[in-house]
């Protein structure tokens, strides 16, 4: 088994906000036998922690997965580790969910590559 820290990306929505602006990077460590599996167990990981609940201003707060935008090979430590996370706006929130999406496209074409040169 490899040691990975993949870096999950939640957009969070407060009301009917169409796109978020806010988002949570959290970096994870996952036990995976290659990159592709470590990328498919991140991104299940996103899709499990999604979250909703309603706020003091009863508005409904919900945490989006959006995807899976960095992934590194590392040393042992425990599975599913949190090892941080921090929340911040960006102005452009389409631009920034696109350029998410398309670093795990290209993750996801590099671990595709990589389990049919084996």
């Amino acid at each position: 088994m490899n040691w990975y820290l993949a870096k999950i990306i939640f957009g969070i929505k407060v009301g009917d906000v169409e796109l978020a602006n806010q988002f949570e990077e959290h970096i994870r460590v996952v036990s995976a036998r290659n990159e592709n599996e470590a990328f498919l167990k991140a991104r299940m990981i996103g899709v499990r922690e999604e979250d909703s609940f309603v706020n003091a201003n009863l508005k409904n707060v919900r945490w989006e997965f959006i995807d899976v935008s960095e992934l590194r090979l590392m040393d042992e430590l425990t599975d599913g580790a949190e090892i941080c996370s921090h929340i911040f706006e960006n102005e452009d929130a389409g631009n920034y969910i696109r350029f998410i999406q398309q670093k795990a496209f290209s993750i996801e074409e590099r671990t595709q590559q990589n389990l049919v040169s084996r």
